[in-house]
């Protein structure tokens, strides 16, 4: 979890039940901070891979629409991707060009509102490299520090302050946060016959790939969702040129690409397969 001054970050993993908070975050929002007015939600997820384990709401995504319509009124929804792969996003963004857009921008005219720059990457990877899944157990590391520093969970962000957990007998996560106040975080299932990392940060970089690179050589995965959400105004908004332009990522070849242009914000998302060895 971050928490910001205008902003409040939750990564889940599991069968958490984050929507479940909502009502309590908002209370606490006015009670602590005085926030009347929610600028903007995001919320999103990929297919899950048991979605019949998952508790109410998140047992399917209408259900979770209807339960953030409840408290954020009309907003929108939109899922990316096949269907075994995809991505589903909740946010209170209409589509570039629209209606409500434009009533939008209308609105930030009227309340003065200058949008800051914010970008955000996340990378989810599946069927890993069972040698390197193998760091996060406590077979093979005594604790969480060895496991970041043995990964190279460390390097890929240099200069984050990093809270990192190894669970036992297996499973790691870790929260990082840069001194100008970006934030990383990554989430590992090690399990064989279910591996999957997540990685997320709005780190704000020139180049995207630099990151990208040095996740992909930290995890070594043989599939991954990459998403890019970001204002115009951010740094490093220049998509990936393989993303862009429907072309093969070094080893990877990509199944599927999509765009979207919300009002105030761009979204890019891939999915990527590893070439047959």
């Amino acid at each position: 979890m971050f928490v910001s001054r205008r902003r409040w970050i939750l990564k889940t993993c599991g069968r958490t039940t984050p929507l479940r908070c909502v009502r309590a975050v908002l209370a606490l929002a006015y009670e602590t901070a005085g926030h009347t007015r929610v600028q903007n939600v995001f919320y999103s997820r990929r297919e899950f891979a048991r979605p019949e384990a998952q508790l109410k709401p998140h047992d399917n995504f209408d259900s979770e629409v209807e339960l953030l319509d409840s408290f954020f009124g009309d907003g929108r929804a939109y899922i990316m991707g096949p269907e075994k792969d995809c991505w589903y996003l909740y946010t209170l963004l209409p589509l570039e060009g629209t209606v409500d857009a434009l009533e939008k921008e209308q609105r930030e005219v009227t309340d003065r509102e200058v949008p800051e720059p914010d970008q955000t990457i996340e990378i989810l990877m599946s069927e890993l490299d069972p040698a390197v899944m193998d760091i996060f157990t406590r077979a093979n590391s005594a604790d969480s520090a060895q496991a970041t520093k043995a990964s190279g969970i460390d390097q890929i962000i240099p200069g984050m302050v990093i809270d990192d957990y190894l669970f036992d007998p297996c499973g790691y996560s870790m929260n990082g946060v840069a001194k100008d106040g970006y934030y990383m975080t990554i989430h590992i299932t090690p399990e064989r016959s279910c591996s999957y990392v997540s990685f997320e940060s709005n780190v704000p970089v020139e180049r995207y790939d630099r990151v990208l690179r040095a996740v992909l050589a930290a995890f070594r995965p043989a599939k991954f969702i990459l998403t890019i959400f970001h204002t115009p105004d951010a740094p490093g908004t220049e998509p990936l040129p393989e993303l862009k332009a429907y072309h093969s990522l070094s080893g990877f070849e990509q199944k599927e690409a999509q765009h979207c242009r919300f009002s105030g914000y761009e979204l890019h998302y891939a999915l990527y397969n590893k070439f047959p060895s």
